[in-house]
């Protein structure tokens, strides 16, 4: 029988009623007691890494759970990580940078209800989570409401509802059907991961508005190495508010521009309109294409964390990593 490693780190799945409203109380070991099937998969070992609610995790936190697999990847055959599904995304997406190329399972599960409630998704997601984690199912990947996501596609799009997750831009990698997994695609791995141990968090995110101008961007980029923009449909500034010079400006002194959509299917296309032409063909600003922007944020931390060479952050940022990027690649 295989042996898989669960790994706590808080969230909703672990959570219990208290006189604040729900937080993270449960250990691993609790979680497990819910669900003795969960022995007829595999043999279970147990580390409470954290007890966080999602809202709280930071990238240090990502380089704890990575360091955690390396320290434990020769003696299993897979692991799942308990996570709350605020940020499990953005969680993803960083472990697949953290941790490339695994030939083992990394899944992230979660629930939408507390394992204790009646009416909970905890069980049925925890108990699909092991059997991915038993299985040949390379990579990181999120296991959540029966559907299986590519960890570098994945983003919460349902606040509430069981269905919280969506596969954006690339196709589920299977679904579990009374207990079976379907299998659809099977990631690219190696024979052993690469692990990594840093990031730089100095990256920012700004969410583009009508009547926007330069000040906030400005305000971001003194603080930090990368500003990424979630800009309208395709992708462009606004040719008023200065937004040109503030780009020009910034990118002299060295700073990381990437500009992405706000849109979130299909992608951006930066030079198709005049608002972006500029930008693409004369400031050369990094686009993000059909990455989402959870990956996009985990990447550009991932890299910078690496390489400050402007040349060899665009080779890496366009240089595919879990599928993260297919277009205009392939």
């Amino acid at each position: 029988m295989k042996k898989v490693l669960l790994i706590g780190t808080g969230g909703t799945i672990a959570s219990d009623v208290t006189a604040n409203g729900l937080a993270p109380e449960l250990t691993t070991e609790q979680l497990l007691a819910q669900i003795p099937a969960i022995s007829d998969i595999c043999d279970v070992d147990c580390v409470q890494l954290l007890n966080l609610d999602s809202t709280n995790m930071e990238p240090r936190h990502w380089l704890m759970i990575a360091r955690c697999i390396r320290e434990h990847y020769g003696a299993y055959h897979g692991f799942v990580v308990t996570h709350g599904t605020d940020t499990m995304a953005y969680t993803a997406a960083a472990l697949s940078y953290l941790v490339q190329g695994s030939p083992k399972p990394i899944i992230l599960t979660g629930a939408q209800k507390p394992i204790g409630f009646d009416s909970t998704d905890s069980k049925i997601n925890l108990l699909d989570a092991f059997r991915c984690a038993a299985e040949d199912l390379p990579g990181v990947s999120i296991v959540f409401n029966n559907q299986v996501i590519l960890g570098t596609r994945a983003r919460k799009t349902r606040s509430k509802s069981f269905q919280a997750f969506s596969s954006i831009n690339y196709p589920h990698l299977g679904v579990l059907r009374d207990g079976v997994l379907l299998r659809y695609i099977r990631q690219d791995c190696g024979a052993y991961p690469l692990f990594y141990e840093k990031l730089d968090t100095k990256v920012a995110l700004m969410k583009l508005v009508p009547g926007a101008d330069r000040a906030q961007a400005d305000f971001l980029l003194e603080r930090n190495d990368a500003l990424i923009i979630e800009s309208f449909g395709v992708g462009g500034l606004p040719e008023s508010g200065g937004f040109y010079d503030c780009v020009r400006q910034w990118m002299d002194a060295g700073r990381v521009i990437v500009l992405t959509t706000q849109v979130a299917n299909e992608g951006s296309d930066v030079g198709v309109y005049h608002v972006g032409h500029a930008l693409k063909n004369q400031l050369n600003v990094l686009e993000a294409y059909d990455m989402t922007t959870e990956a996009v944020v985990a990447k550009l931390m991932w890299i910078l964390g690496q390489t400050h060479d402007r040349s060899e952050v665009e080779r890496l940022f366009y240089t595919p990593i879990a599928k993260d990027i297919l277009w205009p690649v392939e």
